[in-house]
């Protein structure tokens, strides 16, 4: 499925902040080890709620989720009788893409992303409703159009015969502009006190090998509203500088990095360059000198000849497998129109 990154300029000033309610689904079939269907709620690309055939109900995954039943105490029922009403709808939905591909058995999984960003400065509201099977897209809503996209040839038979349920498009457009974004409100209320706090990161420079480039690794800082960027007496590089994406940790906060290269800095040079971080809400920006005798390496001494104190491989292991996390999270889903989904068939 193909994922939205925002870029935010300004970030010390009052800036505008696109908050997003999204639910990704799965629907699976002789995986081994795995619930044939998942439900995974994220608000603001935090994981609020959870439903899976395993535990055959629907729970929270954050404390202020328990919040909301001081005002609705069947909320955790509803939510469950709506997730497990949708389940028949992916087993048929992949066998009928089996047929469209001329599979017969075998492990088959189809995914998909429901939700909606909301631009809490100019009120904008954006949704999308994407649907993929064994991992690549297979159908695609276009909001603006109010059509949908086969991006596959096996899909075009689905496309036009969704195209034609105009009742079903408008429902599916009013909860995209209205119902989804109510909803993100009320719960961005609930998690207010967790959502909008700020932790500042532990930042370190790390290096592979004595000729890698060095990496400027934050790690623990929530939001994920952040700039990190390396400059050189003063002036941010553009070149021989790659950033690195922003990743969750276990934990809820989030880390990234920037790596210089340095194969054409001399040594005497070194003092002239240096890592900033930004983030989003905090005046001070973390400045930290590329000195070599900081440097952490898993190649055996930090430049002063002390021994380094975190292996580099420990780190970006650390890395793959929050990677590994977030893919095996298989989608999520959280179907609020009853027979908004229908059968392909």
């Amino acid at each position: 499925m193909k994922m939205v990154f925002l870029a935010l300029l300004g970030l010390h000033s009052a800036v505008a902040v696109i908050h997003s309610l999204k639910y990704f689904y799965t629907g699976s079939s002789q995986v081994p080890n795995f619930p044939e269907y998942v439900v995974v709620g994220v608000l603001n690309d935090v994981q609020m709620d959870i439903c899976d055939s395993n535990i055959k109900r629907a729970e929270p995954k954050q404390d202020w989720m328990n919040d909301i039943t001081k005002d609705d105490p069947e909320y955790w029922k509803t939510q469950t009788e709506i997730c497990f009403s949708v389940q028949p709808v992916f087993k048929a939905n992949i066998e009928t893409a089996k047929q469209r591909f001329n599979q017969t058995g075998g492990v088959h999984i189809a995914q998909g992303m429901l939700g909606c960003e909301w631009d809490d400065e100019t009120g904008e509201v954006n949704g999308f409703n994407q649907q993929g099977y064994d991992g690549e897209d297979f159908i695609v809503f276009d909001l603006k159009t109010e059509t949908w996209i086969a991006p596959k040839q096996q899909a075009v038979i689905t496309k036009q015969k969704w195209d034609e349920n105009k009742a079903r498009i408008a429902q599916l457009k009013n909860y995209l502009t209205q119902g989804c974004p109510c909803w993100l409100k009320k719960y961005l209320n609930y998690g207010r006190s967790s959502l909008m706090r700020t932790e500042l990161p532990s930042v370190s420079l790390l290096q592979k090998t004595p000729s890698s480039p060095v990496s400027c690794f934050a790690t623990g800082f929530y939001p994920d509203r952040v700039m990190i960027f390396w400059r050189k007496d003063g002036e941010e590089l553009h070149e021989n500088v790659e950033r690195g994406e922003i990743l969750p940790n276990h934990d809820g906060s989030f880390q990234t990095s920037a790596d210089l290269n340095i194969s054409s800095v001399t040594p005497e040079d070194w003092r002239r360059y240096e890592c900033v971080f930004q983030l989003s809400g905090v005046k001070e920006d973390i400045i930290t000198k590329l000195d070599q005798t900081a440097i952490q390496t898993n190649w055996g001494k930090t430049g002063d000849g002390s021994s380094s104190g975190l292996p580099l491989g420990a780190v970006m292991g650390g890395v793959v497998v929050l990677l590994l996390l977030v893919v095996g999270i298989a989608g999520y889903f959280l179907w609020r129109m009853t027979n908004m989904e229908t059968s392909e068939d």
